[in-house]
C-alpha cells in the first residue's frame, strides 16, 4: 500500500495541514497488518488512532449468537441469558458480537451451570462481569490520565499516540498474571473468613460485624471543589479505607462514592477499623467522616451482604454526627475490654425497626 491507496480510501489528504502526520499513522498501521477496510471502518468511528490497540485487545467479532450456540451445542436462549448475566451484550440475531475466544468462555460458564445450576452460575457470572467491568474502567482511566493526557498536552503526533495505545494494550498480559495470582490469594482469604464466620443459622449466612463510614456533607463539598480536587479527596478516602481494612483482616465490600462498607470477623478489629478511619482525617478540614457498626448473621450473595443487621448498621450511620462512631449493644458485648470505650447514647427509633434500638458510641479506652 502506498499514499495513493490511502488517498483513494479517504484516509489521507495530501493537502491537509496534518498530511505528513496522517500518512505516518496509516503507513504504520499497514505495517502492523491492518487492512485499508479496517482503517476506513475505524476512521468512520473516529477511532483510527486506537485501531492497532483494539485489534490486539480483541479480534473483530465474527460469530453471531446462533453461531456461538451451535459451536457450544446449546440453545441460543441459554447462551444469551448467560451473556447478559456476564455483562456482555449478545447483539441482535444477525449481529456478529462474539469471537472464537468467547466459545471457550461460554462453554466454561455452561459447564458451571450443569454442575452448580443455571441460577447460581448466572448469579456468579453477574458478579464476575460487574467486577471485571470495574477493573476495565479503572484500567482505561489510568491509561488516559497517566499516559494519554500528557501526550496530548505535549501535542504528540497521531503515530505516537497510536504506538502508545498499542503498548498499553500489550501490557495487559502483565495485568492478567497479576489477576490470576491475586484471585487465588483472595479465594484463600474468602475461604478462611467463611470458615471462621460460619453461622449455625444456615449455609448462606455468616456471623460478622459490618461497618459503614461515610463523608458528611459530601454533596456540598463536591459543589465547592474542582473535579481534580474532588478526585483527590475521594482517592485519599478510598485508599485509606483499603489499607486500614486490609491491615486488620477485614474485607472492603464496596465503595459507594462517599461511603465505604466493610465486614470483619472480629468485632474489636471492626471497631479499630472504623475509629482509625475517622482518626486518619481528624485534622482534615475537607473530610468529616462518621460511621456505625452492627454484628450478627448476614446473608451473603454475590460478594455482598444483606439482612436486618446490614440495615441496622446503615441506619445507625445515618444517625451519627460528624466524627462519631455509633454501634449496637451486640458489638459492644463482643468487643468489650479490648482497648475500647463504649458509652450509652440512649435508645432510638430507626426506620424499618418496630422497637427502639439501644445505641452506643465507640471510642478509645
Amino acid at each position: 500500500m502506498d499514499a495513493t491507496d490511502f488517498e483513494s480510501a479517504g484516509l489521507y489528504d495530501p493537502k491537509a495541514p496534518n498530511a505528513a502526520e496522517r500518512l505516518a499513522l496509516v503507513q504504520w498501521l499497514a505495517s502492523q497488518g491492518v487492512t485499508i477496510e479496517q482503517m476506513t471502518d475505524a476512521a468512520r468511528e473516529s477511532s483510527l488512532v486506537g485501531l492497532a490497540g483494539d485489534l490486539a485487545l480483541r479480534p473483530i467479532p465474527h460469530l453471531t449468537l446462533a453461531d456461538l450456540a451451535l459451536r457450544i451445542g446449546l440453545p441460543a436462549d441459554q447462551i444469551r441469558e448467560m451473556s447478559l448475566a456476564a455483562g456482555i451484550r449478545p447483539g441482535s440475531a444477525d449481529e456478529r458480537a462474539f469471537t472464537d475466544e468467547d466459545v471457550e468462555t461460554f462453554r466454561a460458564f455452561m459447564a458451571g451451570a450443569a454442575l452448580f445450576g443455571a441460577i447460581s452460575t448466572k448469579r456468579l457470572a453477574r458478579t464476575i462481569g460487574a467486577a471485571l467491568a470495574q477493573i476495565a474502567e479503572a484500567t482505561v482511566a489510568l491509561y488516559l490520565v497517566a499516559r494519554e493526557a500528557p501526550l496530548v498536552a505535549s501535542q504528540a503526533s497521531e503515530l505516537v499516540l497510536a504506538q502508545q495505545n498499542l503498548q498499553g494494550v500489550q501490557s495487559l498480559d502483565a495485568l492478567q498474571v497479576c489477576l490470576r495470582g491475586l484471585f487465588r490469594a483472595h479465594m484463600a482469604a474468602a475461604i478462611r473468613r467463611q470458615r471462621r464466620a460460619r453461622s449455625a443459622q444456615s449455609v448462606d449466612t455468616l456471623r460478622l460485624t459490618i461497618g459503614f463510614v461515610d463523608l458528611v456533607g459530601f454533596t456540598t463539598l463536591s459543589r465547592r471543589m474542582t473535579s481534580r480536587e474532588l478526585a483527590e479527596v475521594i482517592d485519599r478516602f478510598e485508599e485509606s479505607a483499603h489499607d486500614i481494612v486490609t491491615a486488620r483482616d477485614g474485607r472492603l465490600v464496596k465503595l459507594i462514592g462517599d461511603e465505604v462498607m466493610f465486614v470483619c470477623v472480629d468485632a474489636s478489629a471492626a471497631c479499630d477499623i472504623a475509629l482509625t478511619l475517622l482518626e486518619r482525617f481528624e485534622h482534615d478540614p475537607t473530610v468529616t467522616p462518621r460511621g456505625a457498626l452492627a454484628c450478627g448473621d448476614l446473608l451473603f450473595r454475590g460478594g455482598d451482604y444483606y439482612g436486618p443487621i446490614v440495615n441496622l448498621a446503615a441506619r445507625l450511620a445515618d444517625l451519627a454526627v460528624p466524627r462519631e462512631l455509633l454501634t449496637s449493644a451486640a458489638v459492644a458485648a463482643q468487643a468489650a475490654q479490648k482497648g475500647l470505650r463504649f458509652e450509652s447514647a440512649g435508645k432510638r427509633m430507626l426506620k424499618g425497626f418496630d422497637e427502639p434500638v439501644a445505641v452506643l458510641t465507640v471510642g478509645r479506652a
